[in-house]
């Protein structure tokens, strides 16, 4: 469907000082996304900048953890859980941090340094997990304006040993109504070969940062072909990747919200635009590979699955400078189509609608489960569900585990060797936000299952970060067991 919005919402909307005239605002995080100051978008309006009480919303006492061993159905006589350890828990102030958001991580080739790289309020913080009972923090990169709402968005990703962060905060104090132009934080560019050695806080320095873009939502890096891809950039885009503002609206509005694609060969501190992606306008998140899926029409071939907020859509990005959409995905349910991850084998895709359950179009928690054995004819061919009411957020494939962070009920890990059968199966969890699980915007926000010993990082976004040390096994690794004869 070509010529897919640009606009979201409905409601009349004017950012501080004027920056929007009209009657809808330009699509932002979020279905809702509203700058008025009268009303929130939908996860900040729980969120009370610079309060953190002794008990989390969760339930859960802002007192640091270690050491508690999943026994029961419990650990430490507060989290349910099953097969996952609590290694460590560190609450929100031990970070310096008022909310948590994303999470990535990096593992240091020479010295097997474990690093944590947090999505906090203020910025960006790095904790050492190598001793995952023991975390250190590292230190804390700060963003634009920390008392922009927009701080509550955030998403960073490495590339060899450098991190690239993004947010939706900008400095609305520079806004210049007649150039467009509005201050953000761009993607900040962080070398972390600086904390190795590092025992403890230190000064966390950053590379020259990319400018040319006021702000985006998330970021992804294909790391077999080095291209960073910037996402959800609507504010402020300064290079040719720049899109003409809907009509009524202000020079601002100069991004459609596709990936913005940079080159990170050679010297990944310093990336080289390539490309543009705006053939389906606003793209929330995104994931690309050299596929070596079954289709042997595009093995070999960079193919990118954006989860584009009401449709899955696959491109062939091979030539940058052509970009070609190969299918757009509806579906029924679709009520904000966030994010997902491919099978290691790049047959299936598993799809997670943050707003699916909240609107209604749901009875309770759903992965959508797509087969790619052929990407022009991509099918829908299960909807998991387990009963749980929560909202299933970010997830992505480890050893053929899906590990979904699911606000309220905490990290769910799913074996997937029966995808083809459209479902699959939970093989352990571990409840961070233990008092409930209502649908709606607490608890857990992402996780990084990749540092390769069994340890999950997690963000909660009203409680802090948990380390936490997984035995769940695919039964495509025989669960641990020898195979049967």
């Amino acid at each position: 469907m070509p010529g897919k919005r640009i606009i979201s919402g409905a409601a009349a909307a004017a950012l501080v000082g004027g920056l929007l005239v009209g009657g809808a605002s330009v699509a932002g995080a979020h279905p809702g996304h509203d700058f008025t100051g009268d009303s929130k978008p939908l996860k900040e309006r729980y969120f009370d900048n610079g309060v953190v009480g002794d008990v989390s919303p969760g339930g859960v006492p802002m007192e640091a953890m270690s050491g508690e061993r999943c026994e029961d159905g419990m650990a430490a006589d507060l989290f349910p859980c099953q097969k996952v350890d609590l290694a460590s828990f560190t609450p929100l102030q031990d970070l310096g941090a008022t909310h948590l958001n994303d999470i990535w991580g990096w593992e240091d080739d020479e010295t097997g340094m474990q690093v944590a790289i947090v999505g906090t309020f203020e910025g960006t913080a790095f904790v050492d997990v190598t001793d995952g009972e023991n975390p250190v923090l590292l230190g804390t990169l700060g963003a634009v304006n920390p008392d922009d709402s927009g701080n509550i968005w955030g998403d960073v990703r490495v590339f060899e040993d450098t991190a690239y962060i993004v947010t939706e905060s900008f400095d609305i104090s520079t806004y210049d109504r007649a150039t467009g132009y509005l201050e953000g934080n761009g993607v900040q560019i962080v070398d972390l070969t600086q904390f190795r050695g590092a025992t403890g806080e230190m000064e966390v320095v950053e590379e020259p940062r990319i400018t040319d873009f006021t702000q985006s939502h998330n970021v992804s890096i294909n790391t077999d072909t080095g291209r960073l891809y910037v996402v959800g950039a609507v504010y402020s885009v300064k290079n040719e990747c720049a899109v003409d503002p809907p009509a009524g609206y202000p020079a601002v509005y100069s991004g459609s919200g596709g990936a913005i694609v940079y080159d990170l060969n050679g010297d990944p501190t310093s990336p080289t635009l390539v490309g543009c992606m705006n053939e389906d306008g606003y793209s929330h998140d995104i994931q690309c590979v050299v596929y070596h899926g079954p289709d042997v029409d595009y093995q070999g071939r960079e193919i990118c699955v954006g989860s584009n907020e009401d449709t899955v859509t696959l491109y062939d990005v091979t030539d940058i400078d052509n970009p070609v959409v190969l299918s757009r995905l509806p579906y029924d349910a679709a009520a904000y189509t966030h994010q997902g991850w491919l099978s290691e084998d790049h047959r299936f895709f598993f799809l997670g609608d943050e707003i699916d359950e909240l609107a209604g179009t749901v009875g309770e928690r759903t992965t959508y489960i797509w087969d790619f054995t052929d990407l022009d004819d991509a099918e829908l061919i299960g909807m998991h569900s387990d009963g749980n009411t929560s909202i299933d957020h970010n997830m992505f494939v480890k050893d053929g585990l899906l590990y979904q962070s699911n606000y309220t009920s905490g990290l769910w890990i799913y074996d997937a060797w029966k995808a083809e059968q459209g479902r699959v199966t939970s093989r352990g969890f571990f409840d961070v936000f233990p008092s409930d699980d209502r649908t709606d915007f607490f608890g857990t926000w992402g996780n990084y299952p990749y540092f390769g010993d069994g340890k999950v990082v997690v963000t909660s976004s009203d409680e802090g970060l948990f380390v936490l040390q997984s035995r769940a096994k695919s039964s495509s690794q025989n669960n641990g067991m020898k195979p049967a004869m």
